[in-house]
Order: structure tokens, then C-alpha cells, then sequence
């Protein structure tokens, strides 16, 4: 596993991720690890983000999604539940 060293991270930034790691209840390089994740998708992830895409694309162009209901047509089936 690669070791990152982050230098010049200003001061109010420091804290905050700080405050955030606190909140989590992670130590910081826990909580800056969760951030990367969440954020900067690998080449894994955009490949299966692409393919999901184009699997929507197919099924949008194959007529079974099907229109979106209004927004009152939605409100009224649930009132009726």
C-alpha cells in the first residue's frame, strides 16, 4: 500500500477535517482515507460506472423505462395508499 504525505494543508482545512474525523469518531488519516474514497473513483469504479450508464441508455432506448409519472399523478397514488 502507497504512503501520500500532504504538505502546506491550510490551517482552517486542517481543522475542519480535524472537527470531521472527531465527529466520526476516526483518526484523521482514517477519516481523509474515507473522503478519498468517496471522491476520486478508480479506473474499477468508473468502468462500472460507464457500464451501468450504458445499460440505462439500452433500456431507455428499448421503450422499458418507460415515462416518469408528474409529480401530482405521484402525490395522488399516494394518497390513495
Amino acid at each position: 500500500m502507497a504512503t501520500l504525505y500532504v504538505e502546506n494543508v491550510p490551517d482552517d482545512l486542517y481543522k475542519a477535517l480535524r472537527e470531521l474525523a472527531r465527529r466520526h469518531r476516526k483518526s484523521l488519516t482514517a477519516e481523509v482515507l474515507s473522503l478519498l474514497e468517496e471522491n476520486v473513483p478508480t479506473a474499477a469504479e468508473l468502468k462500472r460506472r460507464q457500464q451501468f450508464f450504458r445499460r440505462i441508455q439500452r433500456m431507455r432506448s428499448a421503450g422499458r423505462l418507460g415515462a416518469f409519472p408528474s409529480t401530482e399523478q405521484m402525490q395522488r397514488e399516494d394518497r390513495l395508499r
